[in-house]
């Protein structure tokens, strides 16, 4: 069984998908619950303002650390 699963969202009237380790896909879904958002309009988010060399996946993970460094800073 792999630790990294797929999931796919709609963004902006697209369905798209990326691949994340369950942690990663947990976190999302607080955060996006946090900012009242659907997991749909976070990832668009974090899509629209991701370095364009960087693959979604990527941006999502990266996006992750980033919360989790705030959370711990508190």
């Amino acid at each position: 069984m792999s630790l990294v699963r797929k999931h796919s969202v709609t963004i902006r009237g697209h369905r798209t998908s990326f691949s994340l380790e369950q942690p990663f896909y947990d976190d999302l879904v607080v955060i996006a619950a946090q900012r009242g958002l659907t997991l749909s309009a976070l990832v668009a988010d974090i899509d629209e303002n991701r370095h364009r060399e960087a693959n979604l996946s990527s941006a999502l993970r990266l996006s992750v650390l980033e919360w989790a460094k705030r959370q711990s800073d508190r």
